[in-house]
């Protein structure tokens, strides 16, 4: 009887097992950082688990931001990596990250996110409509545009610095991030 009974349960573990294998594999992650980044997660839920973005994870907490990026959405958030925050002046992150400084630091950080869902696709078929650009507003309300050079998808602020997507499409539950190598400043 104990011989049935274990088997029984052993059976069930395997077909929940297996359950959860198919779906976490019908979820098409996309590794980012050293973890899987799901789209059934929000953008939060994902860029914590990121080696790579650990800066800006600590960014968007000092700014008061986590709940807004938790939230429906959708957003396109064009993501800092660590190396992009290592590119600024010595200093500038150091100071952005102190509490006197909260709404200049959410006025960066907005300036990487743009309301609506666009994946790589979309950001190209605009490109291809505005002639080789595509202007996109910004929730902190600046301008960024978006152009290629080759097959590789570029954003550039409005002070001329430019930054290259490195990892585009890590589609989330309430948008997609765009991974860049280079933090884009609004005009101050």
């Amino acid at each position: 009887m104990k011989i049935q009974n274990f088997f029984k349960v052993a059976f069930a573990a395997f077909i929940f097992l297996s359950a959860n294998m198919a779906f976490a594999q019908m979820e098409k992650t996309k590794m980012v950082g050293g973890a899987e980044m799901y789209p059934s997660k929000n953008i939060i839920e994902n860029a914590v688990n990121s080696a790579d973005h650990t800066t800006l994870v600590a960014a968007v907490k000092a700014a008061g931001l986590v709940e807004t990026l938790q939230g429906a959405g959708p957003f396109t958030v064009f993501a800092p990596d660590n190396m992009a925050f290592d590119k600024l002046p010595a200093g500038t992150v150091e100071t952005l990250l102190k509490p006197e400084n909260k709404a200049q630091l959410q006025a960066v950080l907005t300036y990487h996110v743009v309301a609506g869902k666009m994946g790589s696709k979309e950001i190209a078929a605009a490109i291809k409509k505005g002639d080789g650009k595509a202007v996109l507003t910004t929730v902190q309300g600046g301008k960024l545009t978006a152009w290629m050079k080759g097959t590789d998808l570029y954003i550039s602020d409005e002070n001329g610095g430019e930054s290259k997507v490195t990892i585009a499409d890590v589609w989330q539950s309430n948008g997609v991030i765009h991974s860049v190598d280079t933090v884009v400043l609004p005009k101050m």
